[in-house]
């Protein structure tokens, strides 16, 4: 996935405001869903089927950022994702922006599946599962 930083991306200093970058993870997550076949709806909750609700909510449950070189308007970034199953019921999603190749920024989505009506823990969805297993053939990062 190939990302341009807009004016509207950053803050008074002319860089990137730091809630775009969780912005972006979290955009380029659902892009790699759609890339392998996977409806947004099989995973976000929504309104579109009350009498159908999904049986399984994947909150973030940490999530983080790194700067390692200011990112300004124009850049050009090059968004890679790592998707790594962490148990039966979890999953995090690293995520690198390069400008040039250099790695600019990271960032990290923790997800844990939980039930959407007793909110206790379970397995991860059988979508979500089939992602991973599918990415993971990609070894190292792969672009979104």
């Amino acid at each position: 996935m190939q990302r341009t930083v807009r004016f509207g991306d950053t803050d008074a200093a002319g860089v990137i405001h730091f809630h775009q970058l969780l912005r972006w993870c979290h955009e380029a997550w659902e892009q790699s869903l759609e890339n392998y076949g996977l409806n947004a709806l099989e995973i976000f909750p929504c309104n579109i089927n009350p009498k159908k609700p999904l049986e399984i909510a994947l909150p973030i449950i940490h999530c983080q950022a790194n700067f390692n070189n200011p990112i300004q308007i124009g850049d050009q970034l090059l968004v890679k994702l790592e998707p790594e199953r962490l148990d039966i019921g979890s999953f995090q999603v690293k995520i690198k922006f390069l400008r040039k190749e250099v790695t600019v920024a990271t960032g990290l989505l923790r997800h844990r599946a939980i039930n959407s009506q007793t909110r206790r823990r379970c397995s991860l969805p059988e979508a979500i599962d089939r992602w991973l297993e599918a990415s993971s053939i990609l070894q190292g990062p792969h672009p979104v």
